[in-house]
């Protein structure tokens, strides 16, 4: 077995090697401006030496007791309701803690690495909330503007399309009742054709008034901001953010999931499960999977530690509340939280007296979330094979730890019942 000290300097190698080469082969990629829908010359996007990533405890450094979270992960990790899971945590802005546990594949038995891909599902929300707040900074787009001026294939009743904007959308205020025909989107259906029969469903509230999430619906804004970044959606997110941002694994779609050597298989259970291409017809409501390093470069991005890419203004823009919505998760979680509200793709709500920001999402097979709180710039991103929710409590255990909060105890799993080699176990939620 080598060494802590040894693996240190193997990396360390291993990263100069790696940008030496990067530097080699640098390429030149497409960018769009922020501030127009127009593509520019081509740009050289700047190749970075591969980080010395802190995934061993002799770097784990901090106020978080990484050694105590690395122990409660294993365990959960352990449980019959897991596969494979992914945990990266920023504290004050820095990337300190990234571990893999389990498997990607239980009839396999791969394990998972820092290069596995997982879904984020509905944290993909929280990119097309801030491309369309980008794009709005930059005048390519009215977020005021009613739908039906971009031609979006979006139909509400009453006609509700020629007063309900794209900030409406993105804050999901469309009026529709929650995970409007999701069901027919699970069954095969077209997401087009399904935009156009909303027009006929059912609402929980005059559009605009109040909080109903949605996925069909919410994913007119890839239509929309295609045409006002004047690129296909999955693009102009890409060009724009991920790859300026090194986020080279991060992409869209289920090809670009099962063409990489590395991705986690969908599990219920001690089930492998057929994947599923449903919610990756619906891109800027679920379409995006990346592995847990480029997750985490993601979360700092959204805490402002990347203006050049990502300004402070852009990011206001996106995660400023525009309607309160229920409280979030279930049981204790749900009871520990309050004061929710939903910006463009992002949840912001209270937290044992502190606000916390980011989003959620789940999958059939998969979960993933990220939650950070803003003022400290410190939070966690998770990706799991999974549909067991306990792992949704990650976040709250790690900034409990920052804070130095003990009583909570989110990650004890002696308060659940007995493991059960059969099922998929308690806990789950639902947070497409």
């Amino acid at each position: 077995m080598r060494s802590p000290s040894n693996n240190r300097s193997i990396k360390r190698v291993l990263a100069c090697l790696v940008a030496g080469l990067a530097l080699g082969l640098a390429g030149w990629f497409a960018v769009h401006a922020l501030d127009s829908g127009r593509t520019l010359a081509r740009v050289e996007v700047p190749f970075t030496p591969a980080e010395n990533l802190p995934d061993t405890p002799d770097e784990w450094r901090g106020r978080i007791d990484y050694h105590a979270l690395d122990q409660q992960l294993a365990a959960m990790a352990a449980r019959p309701e897991m596969a494979g899971l992914a945990v990266a945590v920023v504290e004050d802005g820095e990337l300190r803690f990234v571990r893999t546990y389990g498997v990607a594949d239980k009839d396999t038995g791969a394990p998972v690495t820092l290069q596995t891909l997982f879904r984020w599902a509905s944290v993909s929300k929280t990119a097309a909330g801030t491309l369309a707040a980008a794009l709005a900074r930059g005048g390519a787009l009215d977020l005021n503007s009613p739908v039906a001026q971009w031609g979006t294939s979006l139909r509400l009743p009453g006609g509700a399309e020629e007063r309900v904007t794209l900030e409406d959308v993105l804050a999901q205020r469309t009026g529709l009742t929650r995970h409007a025909y999701d069901e027919k989107l699970e069954e095969g259906q077209s997401p087009e054709v399904l935009r156009a029969s909303l027009a006929l469903a059912p609402l929980q509230c005059e559009p605009g008034t109040c909080h109903s999430y949605q996925n069909i619906a919410f994913d007119a804004a890839s239509e929309i901001l295609a045409r006002a970044a004047n690129a296909p959606f999955a693009n102009a997110v890409e060009d724009r953010f991920f790859r300026p941002l090194g986020m080279a694994s991060a992409g869209f779609g289920m090809a670009h999931l099962t063409s990489a050597k590395d991705w986690a298989r969908p599990h219920r259970g001690a089930q492998v499960r057929p994947l599923k291409e449903a919610y990756w017809r619906v891109p800027a409501a679920a379409g995006v999977e990346s592995d847990i390093v480029d997750f985490a470069k993601w979360m700092q991005a959204m805490m402002g530690t990347r203006p050049d890419v990502l300004p402070k203004a852009v990011l206001e823009l996106a995660h400023h509340p525009r309607v309160r919505t229920q409280s979030l998760y279930g049981s204790k979680l749900r009871q520990a939280t309050s004061d929710a509200s939903y910006a463009l793709g992002w949840r912001n709500f209270t937290y044992d007296g502190r606000r916390l920001a980011g989003h959620s999402g789940a999958v059939s097979g998969y979960r993933a979330t990220m939650i950070f709180e803003p003022a400290t710039r410190t939070g966690v991103v998770a990706l799991w094979n999974s549909d067991w929710g306990f792992p949704f409590r990650i976040p709250f255990a790690a900034i409990d730890s920052y804070h130095g909060r003990t009583d909570a105890q989110w990650l004890d799993l002696s308060e659940l019942p007995p493991a059960r080699r059969s099922g998929a176990g308690s806990g789950t939620v639902t947070l497409k």
